[in-house]
């Protein structure tokens, strides 16, 4: 029976999906944090406690993140399947899919590879990479016919299969499968490694069980350890069932084929110790699982049809493979995937502290410097209270003053004019006739003469008078012209002001 565990791969899916919370909060808190620099920088109030520089630094910071998040969004997992020309990629993938997705078996070699994802939709459909029109597949033997009929597909090319996510369970954990031709049909190992494998998370070397490990599977593996550092391989020696026609001889293989494969991982290409390379070297069959499982999803017997003795473990080292194969492209994935981006994180939030820690001690000092203002503008609000209060007692009692003394003066001027105006009759000449219309003319021509020579004195009599309201008028504005002038123009000492008063 298969098992029902919960498949590792979910830990990617919980990972993927919390670094992408994370990276949306960051980005988030950064587009605030952009937007509050933004506003230190204007400083309309008190002036700026930022930089135009600290300002460019969180939009970039803010571009980074998004970025990021959108690398983060398009991540999967990616198993890369290599091997000679038919010994059966591509039905160990169907296998581990539980439904013939990729064509396989006689004349349905794969001439280019293929990269199978989950789609969300119930539509099975491929694109190239020449073209990004969907082209519909609803069976196997179509996917096989579109394939082998499309002349611009070489063994360089890029298929992608979307496959319904709701077909295939193993597709809906961000699962991504790459099919390759096989390693014997062409000399452009370096072009295939530099274009579909520096990404891949997990390899899987399919070889015959009926052979050994050739060259040129050796020499792919090479090229791919010099350019990924450690990288991981797992060994499928596929048609094991083939093994039951010779009994007598099946230990003598497995071993022979386990001491070659130990000595391919661990001496030859040094990507696992001695110890933990037979972990990786699986004996199967996977055209047998693939029919099983096709016939359990039928609802018939998993045992039924040609299967031959000892079905079972093989059966039981597939899922063996499987969860092993799990498990680790869940942990190389999390750590390719994740690590370089949170390291990354971890930089651009050390970027955003330094800048809020600039701007923090910017504003510490700001807010130091504005209290000392704050207590000066207190001092000199006090002191000008005061001076207001003793200018204005002062100035009222000047106006008492100036008011009694022109009162005064202009009394006593007004007495001396009225004791004058016998003088000023007296000195008015004209001639008079005693009829009605001549005496008011004399009269009119009296009074203008007597108003004349009152308003000729009053006016120099009260000159003085102005020259004392001009002097306490000036006395007034020289007090006041202090108390208005700005902080740094007020040099003189309350006392002085005072004195001055």
């Amino acid at each position: 029976m298969d098992s029902v565990d919960p498949s590792p791969l979910r830990r990617f899916v919980v990972a993927k999906r919390s670094i992408t919370s994370i990276f949306d909060q960051l980005l988030d808190f950064v587009k605030d944090g952009s937007t509050f620099v933004d506003e230190c920088c204007r400083g309309q109030d008190l002036g700026p406690v930022a930089v135009e520089q600290q300002s460019l630094e969180m939009q970039s910071c803010a571009t980074k993140l998004w970025t990021i998040r959108e690398v983060l969004l398009r991540r999967h997992m990616k198993v890369a399947f290599f091997g000679r020309t038919s010994n059966g990629k591509s039905t160990v993938i169907n296998a581990m899919l539980r439904d013939r997705v990729l064509p396989s078996g006689i004349g349905h070699t794969t001439n280019c590879f293929l990269r199978v994802e989950g789609s969300e939709g119930e539509e099975a459909y491929l694109t190239t990479e020449a073209s990004n029109e969907r082209r519909s597949i609803t069976t196997v033997n179509q996917l096989a016919h579109a394939l082998h009929m499309d002349p611009s597909l070489d063994s360089g090319s890029l298929v992608k299969v979307m496959w319904p996510k709701s077909r295939c369970a193993l597709l809906r954990d961000d699962l991504v499968l790459m099919d390759s031709p096989g390693t014997d049909v062409t000399l452009e190992l370096d072009s295939w490694i530099d274009k579909f494998c520096l990404d891949a998370d997990v390899f899987v070397l399919v070889g015959n069980a009926e052979s050994t490990l050739m060259n040129t599977e050796k020499l792919f593996f090479h090229k791919v350890s010099e350019r990924i550092s450690k990288p991981n391989i797992f060994i499928l020696h596929n048609r094991w069932d083939a093994s039951v026609s010779e009994p007598e001889f099946i230990q003598e293989v497995r071993k022979q084929h386990l001491d070659r494969g130990v000595s391919f991982l661990s001496g030859e290409l040094k990507v696992v110790g001695e110890e933990e390379a037979p972990g990786r070297i699986f004996f199967i069959s996977a055209k047998e699982v693939l029919t099983s499982r096709m016939q359990r999803a039928q609802g018939m017997p998993e045992t039924g049809g040609a299967l031959a003795e000892g079905f079972h473990d093989r059966l039981r080292e597939f899922q063996m493979f499987e969860r092993t194969f799990e498990e680790f492209i869940s942990q190389s994935a999390v750590k390719t995937k994740f690590e370089q981006h949170t390291v990354r994180a971890s930089q651009i939030t050390e970027t955003i502290r330094s800048v809020m820690d600039d701007i923090n001690i910017a504003s510490a000092d700001r807010k130091i410097v504005c209290l000392e203002e704050r207590e000066e503008q207190r001092d000199r609000l006090d002191f000008v209270r005061g001076q207001i209060s003793r200018l204005s007692a002062s100035v009222r009692e000047r106006i008492r003053a100036l008011t009694e003394e022109v009162a005064a003066k202009v009394e006593a001027a007004l007495s001396n004019q009225i004791r004058s105006l016998p003088v000023l009759v007296d000195e008015f000449r004209a001639d008079f006739s005693p009829t009605q219309q001549t005496l008011q003319l004399y009269k009119t021509k009296l009074l203008q003469h007597v108003e004349q020579r009152m308003e000729a004195c009053l006016s120099q009599r009260c000159i003085s008078i102005l020259q004392d309201i001009r002097e306490a008028q000036s006395h007034m504005t020289d007090g006041v012209r202090p108390l208005l002038s700005a902080p740094d123009q007020l040099s003189a000492p309350p006392a002085l002001l005072r004195a001055d008063l």
